[in-house]
C-alpha cells in the first residue's frame, strides 16, 4: 500500500491539528494503520496505531490525539489537540498487514512508511 500524509503545519501551543493519510491500493481496511514522529536529534517514536476496532496510543499523547480511519475513503486521520512544543516533530503515517499486541509500537511491524508531514508547535 502506498501512503500520503497532509495536514503538517505551524501551531501555537494549545492549538490543534488534523493530519491525514490517504492509502492507494487494496484492501484498506484489512491494515493495521498508524502514525510516528521523529523530532529533530531524536529517535522515531510510536504515536498512534488503529486496526479495525482497537486503537492505541503513547503515553505522550494519550488523551489529546485521536487516531482514525475512514475505510470508504481509504484515508487515516490524526486529532491532534492541546498541542505542545514537544510535539514537534516530522510525522509519518504507517501501514501493516498483520497486528502485533506485543510488537506494534515499533517500526519494523510496519511495511509501508508515507513521506512523513511537519508538525511545529510554537511556544
Amino acid at each position: 500500500v502506498q501512503l500520503q500524509a497532509s495536514g503538517g503545519g505551524l501551531v501555537q501551543a494549545g492549538g490543534s491539528l488534523r493530519l491525514s493519510c490517504a492509502a492507494s491500493g487494496r484492501s484498506f481496511s484489512s491494515y493495521v494503520m498508524g502514525w510516528f514522529r521523529q523530532a529533530p536529534g531524536n529517535e522515531r517514536e510510536f504515536v498512534a496505531a488503529i486496526t479495525g476496532g482497537s486503537t492505541y496510543y503513547s503515553d505522550s499523547v494519550k488523551g489529546r490525539f485521536t487516531i482514525s480511519r475512514d475505510n470508504v475513503r481509504n484515508t487515516m486521520y490524526l486529532e491532534m489537540n492541546s498541542l505542545k512544543p514537544g510535539d514537534t516533530a516530522v510525522y509519518y503515517c504507517v501501514a501493516s498487514g498483520y497486528f502485533s499486541i506485543v510488537y506494534y509500537h515499533q517500526e519494523s511491524q510496519y511495511d509501508s512508511w508515507g513521506q512523513g508531514t511537519q508538525v511545529t508547535v510554537s511556544s
